[in-house]
């Protein structure tokens, strides 16, 4: 018996950019359907009409026309959380207001995502060592953009989104880059505080923060 050689069948060369623009240009347009899902949902992210101190004016301020956030499919500022999919965590989150954050968090439909705007949302800011202030929504809800500043200007805003859809845009429709909605080992809904006796009960989300452990060295 003979032995038999089987030649593998190359793959199919890939479609260059140039290519893709000159198809385009044709009116023939080449995408996937991972493509097609992450630039709909990039493209169409709706804020939730939704602040809490300073910054949110700086939030109000990107809406107008000077700066006309609109040209990047946001311009869609939901009064319900049943209608939104982006929270803006803008200005100072009091540990009185947290739970009713992070509430709205759970009323909003997959997929969403979060940007803390300002220093107070990321760490509390100039009120950090306050007994009242939360240090960081990060500490509860995951936080896909932070958009550090005291308080960031409307510019600042629109570059954090810019950055979301961005990170929208490399998710993968399956496997470990999948966004959370579609991945079975993650929650997509974040347990909610009490108010105890001293403190927030629990202080923190275990699923989304845990505290940095201090390594110390010893002097010679």
């Amino acid at each position: 018996m003979s032995d038999q050689v089987t030649a593998s069948t190359p793959p199919p060369p890939a479609v260059t950019d140039a290519e893709r623009d000159e198809l385009r240009r044709q009116g023939i347009l080449l995408t996937s359907l991972q493509e097609l899902y992450t630039w709909g949902n990039s493209h169409s992210v709706w804020p939730l009409n939704f602040g809490l101190a300073c910054c949110a004016i700086e939030m109000i301020a990107a809406s107008m026309a000077r700066f006309d956030i609109a040209r990047f499919g946001s311009e869609v500022f939901r009064p319900s959380p049943r209608q939104a999919d982006l929270l803006i965590v803008s200005g100072t989150v009091t540990k009185k207001m947290a739970p009713q954050v992070i509430r709205l968090w759970n009323q909003m439909p997959e997929p969403k995502y979060c940007i803390a705007m300002g220093a107070c949302a990321i760490s509390g800011g100039p009120f950090k060592q306050g007994y009242n202030v939360l240090k960081g929504i990060d500490r509860f809800i995951p936080v896909d953009i932070y958009i550090p500043g005291c308080p960031p200007r409307p510019e600042a805003l629109l570059h954090g989104l810019l950055e979301l859809q961005k990170k929208i845009q490399g998710f993968k429709i399956s496997g470990p880059d999948a966004p959370r909605h579609l991945r079975a080992d993650l929650k997509c809904d974040c347990p909610v505080p009490e108010f105890g006796e001293h403190d927030l009960e629990p202080p923190a989300n275990p699923e989304v923060w845990t505290a940095p452990t201090l390594v110390r060295s010893e002097k010679a």
